[in-house]
């Protein structure tokens, strides 16, 4: 047996395996995102989480809460001579977590000293500058040479904290959404709903929304669910966008309530269960910011908000060039054009002469319509005109 036949025989089972499922040619483009999920996963995920508001709100426990780690073991809390003239600042943590088999970055970025000051009114202007920070970051890595290993520090999604007291969104509260609305995906919780009964939480709730919509804030948006999708998951959609914004309670300790372990606060009047729904909206924060709209997070991140800081810098980077072309054009002489000008500048200059030339005959022809005391509509439409050629020419040439 020769090496081609012996290569028949080897194919053979393959062939017959390919016709087997059925009479119609069988491509199998089907495994694709089998192979984008097992790329995917290989790779990792990155998500970045931002948490923002006053101190003694509960930001790092409900993080703790949420991600069922410790991320702040050294952290001492300030006196009251330190936060007089506190500034905001910035504190990046970040953890690896591991859940069947896909592994996640998560970096958390805590801002304290926000609205601590007796000044607050720059307390928005640390966390502004390091949302554009990142997205200049990325920007540079994008525009750079070594594209492959980008590392995503973009800010996701902010969780902003609303105290429970008081009668809705203060200066300060609007002041921070204004000007982070449109750089990030922002969702507004209510930090310590067990001070709260239920008709404070809702009224609380609608006095929060109601300030945001008199304010034009945008806030992050739900994407609607798709036709084909099952009735548990539009019902699960519909209590999540009902609970914007979510009233919350954080706890890291086990407590034993009807003999079950539950994390939750002991009070003397009873038990505040952390994951009971009837007792706050932790668990429908967790399901929205993990399980169900993580991915969406980060898509709204790169097609909107960075895409729009893209444009941004593009369009100032296009406006430096020309600036710098029209520099160069006056201060060049006509022997150092063909040393260091392209092909491509100059034809842009030759557009730009071309450009002012016409300017210039309009400016020309302008004069002298204003010298024969006629406008352009009246000479073109008086019956007296119509015999003489030049001013119908020169709309013409306009």
């Amino acid at each position: 047996m020769d090496s081609y036949q012996l290569e028949r025989r080897l194919r053979r089972p393959v062939v017959l395996a390919y016709k087997k499922r059925g009479d119609r040619d069988y491509i199998g483009f089907a495994t694709l995102p089998e192979q984008v999920h097992r790329k995917s996963v290989k790779r990792g995920f990155e998500f970045t989480l931002m948490v923002v508001g006053e101190s003694g709100l509960g930001k790092s426990t409900l993080v703790n809460s949420l991600f069922l780690s410790d991320l702040y073991k050294d952290r001492r809390v300030p006196d009251a001579n330190e936060r007089i003239e506190k500034t905001t600042s910035i504190e990046k943590k970040t953890m690896d977590i591991e859940e069947r088999g896909v592994r996640l970055r998560l970096t958390v970025v805590d801002t304290p000293g926000f609205g601590d000051a007796v000044n607050c009114e720059d307390s928005w202007r640390a966390c502004c500058n390091y949302v554009d920070e990142q997205f200049q970051q990325y920007f540079r890595d994008e525009s750079g040479l070594n594209r492959k290993n980008i590392q995503d520090n973009r800010v996701h999604c902010c969780l902003y904290f609303v105290p429970p007291y008081g009668h809705g969104l203060r200066q300060l509260d609007l002041e921070f959404l204004r000007r982070l609305h449109r750089k990030v995906n922002i969702v507004p919780v209510i930090a310590k709903a067990d001070t709260l009964t239920a008709n404070e939480v809702r009224r609380l709730k609608e006095r929060v929304m109601a300030d945001i919509e008199d304010n034009k804030i945008q806030i992050y948006q739900f994407p609607d669910c798709d036709t084909d999708e099952d009735e548990d998951f539009k019902q699960q959609d519909r209590e999540l966008k009902a609970c914007v914004p979510f009233a919350v309670v954080g706890s890291n300790t086990v407590l034993e309530v009807a003999g079950k372990r539950v994390r939750g606060r002991q009070y003397p009047w009873g038990v505040v269960e952390v994951e009971n729904p009837k007792h706050s909206d932790f668990i429908k924060l967790r399901t929205m910011l993990i399980s169900t709209h993580m991915q969406d997070l980060k898509d709204v991140t790169q097609d909107v908000h960075y895409e729009n800081f893209r444009a941004q810098c593009i369009s100032q980077i296009s406006q430096q060039a020309i600036r710098e072309r029209s520099k160069l054009k006056r201060d060049s002489g006509p022997a150092y054009e063909p040393v260091t000008i392209s092909d491509t500048d100059r034809l842009l200059l030759q557009k730009d002469e071309e450009i002012r030339r016409m300017q210039d005959m309009l400016t020309q022809m302008q004069e002298r319509l204003k010298a024969t005391g006629a406008s352009p509509m009246f000479r073109q439409m008086s019956p007296g005109r119509q015999s003489s050629q030049e001013p119908q020419d020169s709309v013409v040439n306009v």
